[in-house]
């Protein structure tokens, strides 16, 4: 299956070229002709290196991977109004309480990350819990368009099941959901500010790009989630290389008590440093955010890079020794897991805008 992206940018090839219309001089990243990062925008060649590569060198057999899947409490989930949590359902999946509201991150319940659903990257791990099997889901978060964090399929039955649902995405999605029949949607730019009952969401910077065709290549914008109320602050990256937007998170918005950060699809690192972090990086950016505790996310559910299935976790590992850090401050769970957050929780005077 080494020539499947292949096929999948061919096959996806399928949008003609349109004018950038979010063209802003006023701001950095919104360029002339499509959206930018904050600090580095150079090429980001060698991906038809990369495929040549996976096409004609041998590589070692792989450990084995068969990850322990945990039978969710859905019933707590469905009936939780009080306590915050976190459940990683996969991959990049998870769902979070805070105050009564249920927000459902970069939710993929398909079994292939793909425009087509008989090709491409094939869920390896099983779902611990069906979408059926969620609570009434109050938001969804997006972070960018690749497959592997905007589902078509999930996002309909989503909208399908609760037309009260509100879903936020990075600029230039919007009309994406639209025309599958999601009708309440709100695009944000980053550092945009939403109010979701007592929850303020805000959209933040990330080093990474967009592209869901041969044609759309950085023609939607895309970013991390920041979410406050007024107990905890939570942060998803969404999918992100290593820059100094977390150090600016931090600033603008404070310190984090319990962050979302990617730990997967990270070899080679040639071509994927620039938008994908490693473990190491990973633990960096807890130590830039301060966060009192940090998950593993984007790992152990797709086979989307280089590296063995069961690496990030022996590379963080390290990562953590390597600045003698607890491993209880940047912990992975187990699919379909359920995390209490009190312990994690503070008393913030208001929610801060």
């Amino acid at each position: 299956m080494k020539w499947v992206l292949l096929f999948i940018l061919v096959f996806a090839g399928v949008s003609g070229c349109q004018s950038f219309r979010y063209y802003d001089p006023n701001k950095a990243h919104h360029g002339e002709n499509q959206f930018l990062n904050n600090y580095d925008n150079s090429p980001k060649d060698g991906f038809w290196k990369w495929q040549w590569e996976r096409l004609t060198s041998s590589r070692p057999p792989e450990p084995p991977f068969h990850p322990e899947i945990v039978k969710t409490d859905t019933q707590f989930l469905q009936g939780n109004r009080q306590e915050s949590t976190l459940t990683w359902i996969g991959h990049s999946t998870s769902l979070i309480q805070l105050s009564g509201v249920n927000i459902l991150m970069d939710p993929v319940f398909s079994d292939r990350v793909s425009p087509v659903s008989f090709m491409g990257p094939k869920r390896l791990v099983p779902l611990p819990f069906e979408i059926s099997d969620l609570p009434a889901i109050d938001v969804v978060l997006v972070s960018h368009s690749h497959y592997d964090h905007l589902d078509l399929p999930t996002l309909r039955a989503l909208a399908q099941r609760n037309s009260q649902t509100l879903f936020l995405v990075p600029l230039g999605n919007e009309a994406l959901l639209k025309s599958q029949g999601i009708k309440n949607v709100k695009e944000m730019d980053w550092w945009d500010e939403t109010k979701v009952k007592d929850l303020t969401v805000v959209l933040t910077p990330a080093q990474h790009w967009s592209q869901r065709s041969l044609f759309d290549h950085n023609k939607s914008l895309w970013g991390g989630w920041y979410v406050k109320t007024s107990r905890l602050h939570v942060f998803y990256s969404g999918d992100t290389g290593y820059s100094r937007d977390f150090q600016d998170i931090r600033i603008k918005l404070g310190e984090v008590d319990v962050a979302l950060l990617p730990v997967g699809t990270y070899e080679p690192r040639w071509f994927m440093k620039k938008q994908h972090v490693n473990p190491e990086e990973a633990v960096q950016i807890h130590e830039d955010l301060k966060a009192k505790l940090s998950i593993g996310v984007h790992w152990g559910t797709f086979r989307l890079s280089d590296e063995a299935m069961s690496l990030p976790p022996v590379d963080l590992q390290k990562a953590l020794e390597a600045k003698n850090l607890d491993a209880r401050v940047f912990r992975l769970l187990k699919h379909g897991e359920i995390l209490k957050l009190k312990n994690y929780e503070r008393v913030y005077a208001e929610v801060p805008h």
